[in-house]
């Protein structure tokens, strides 16, 4: 690789890192060309992408980012075969991995950076897949705020008698 090819290679990593604020650093080597080619299948029906990468560009790209974004942390999981899962969602590509580690050992987890936070070892695999996404919270919301709305408007569709009675009552006393 010419001296420009890893410039560009870095500000294509750099950009992947800026738009992404959820990927995992997995190790995903001694899997076979056709399992690989499974994974990378799974991940892409589901919108997660699968990049192998060179340590030392991955970790210029981060180090290029500045302080502020925190990823020191992932600097330690450069080691060895790397492959990036960069996804929209915070625990689908824990959820894909997890999936697939039924019928396979790989891809292992070295570390996962959401929003901010750094999540080291493949122990943590559980509790990432079990991340509730954007869509999900904002759904419980939404019940939770119509909740007491229906029943406000439950109860006074059941006592709409009861309160035009009462509002007639009280008209004809004032």
């Amino acid at each position: 690789m010419t001296r420009t090819e890893k410039e560009q290679a870095i500000e294509l990593l750099k950009d992947k890192f800026a738009k992404n604020q959820f990927f995992y650093i997995t190790d995903a080597s001694a899997l076979t060309v056709e399992q690989i080619s499974n994974l990378r299948r799974k991940c892409f029906e589901k919108g997660v992408e699968v990049q192998v990468v060179k340590n030392t560009l991955a970790r210029k790209a981060l180090e290029s980012a500045g302080e502020e974004m925190n990823y020191s942390g992932l600097y330690e999981s450069l080691k060895g075969p790397t492959t990036i899962f960069f996804s929209e969602t915070a625990n689908l590509p824990a959820k894909i991995i997890k999936e697939y580690r039924k019928k396979h050992d790989k891809p292992v987890l070295k570390a996962a950076y959401i929003d901010s936070d750094v999540f080291e070892g493949d122990d943590t695999l559980e509790s990432l897949a079990s991340l509730k996404s954007k869509e999900e919270l904002i759904g419980e919301v939404i019940v939770l705020l119509q909740s007491p709305i229906k029943n406000v408007v439950g109860a006074l569709n059941s006592g709409g008698n009861k309160l035009a009675g009462l509002v007639k009552a009280l008209q004809e006393r004032g």
